[in-house]
């Protein structure tokens, strides 16, 4: 991904009855990559069920269309009423980005 792009920042904790939770994690992530805009998602959790999810988008349109999605809405509402003790989402704009890929091959540059 090349900057400037939107990132949705995700953090929950989850409460232990979860049922019902991983399909419909699983049906989320496949719904987001199909949408326009979408560049990628990141996810991890913890035993103790806290959780953080990036999913990265084009522009904030393509996050509004997204907070829209009729099916998406239905995940939300039953996130706030079954599966999230609490949440919190947080909207940045990425401006610079850089990391290391230990796979990658090295430049020529770079080469011992």
């Amino acid at each position: 991904m090349t900057p400037p792009y939107i990132a949705v920042i995700f953090s929950s904790q989850r409460r232990v009855d979860d049922d019902g939770y991983a399909a419909m994690a699983e049906r989320m992530v496949a719904l987001a990559a199909a949408q326009p805009g979408f560049l990628g998602i990141e996810s991890a959790r913890g035993a103790d069920g806290f959780g953080i999810t990036v999913s990265y988008w084009r522009d904030e349109d393509a996050v509004r269309a997204w907070k829209r999605d009729v099916d998406h809405l239905d995940a939300q509402r039953r996130g706030r009423e079954h599966w999230y003790a609490r949440y919190a989402v947080r909207i940045a704009r990425v401006e610079r980005a850089y990391g290391l890929d230990s796979d990658a091959p090295l430049p020529p540059t770079e080469r011992p």
